[in-house]
């Protein structure tokens, strides 16, 4: 694994099961300039196991896979701590106990933004290595909004402000 020494925000996808949040996701970090998409586990990469590109990821992602850099990892936990060892604080997009709203969110030079699975969100032993936990205070009856969705929001107002 490598980084780009100019590399100061980069996104890690840990096990995003569906195709069309990845490529929302790559479609947003065109446009709010994230460095490099880390993905890992079982989220699907621009590109098949047979190395054909995936015509439906690039459907939601306009062709943003191929302005976007990424690698694809088998686990996110070695990324997450690959990153931390390269000197990027980690900041985990969950809800947890001791989660803050990500509006008060401190960014460090560089910063990696984890973003977890639709259904279980993010893998605890990969929060045990988070420098911050943020979330998305919740107003209706409804306890999460979809990870694409929550992507957006996070990034832009974090990275825009």
């Amino acid at each position: 694994m490598q980084t780009n020494k100019s590399d100061q925000f980069v996104v890690v996808l840990d096990n995003i099961r569906s195709v069309h949040n990845v490529g929302s996701m790559f479609r947003t970090s065109d446009a709010i300039g994230i460095d490099h998409l880390y993905i890992c586990g079982i989220s699907p990469a621009p590109i098949d196991r047979f190395g054909r590109e995936r015509t439906d990821l690039d459907k939601v992602a306009l062709g943003a896979q191929k302005t976007v850099p990424w690698t694809q990892h088998s686990s996110t936990l070695e990324c997450v701590t690959f990153l931390k060892s390269e000197g990027y604080s980690v900041v985990c997009i969950e809800q947890t106990k001791s989660s803050i709203d990500y509006k008060n969110v401190s960014l460090s030079q560089k910063t990696a933004f984890v973003f977890g699975n639709e259904v279980n969100g993010i893998t605890q032993d990969v929060i045990d290595q988070a420098d911050e936990c943020v979330e998305i205070t919740m107003h209706g009856n409804k306890e999460s909004l979809n990870v694409s969705v929550t992507f957006g929001i996070v990034l832009f107002r974090i990275l825009n402000r």
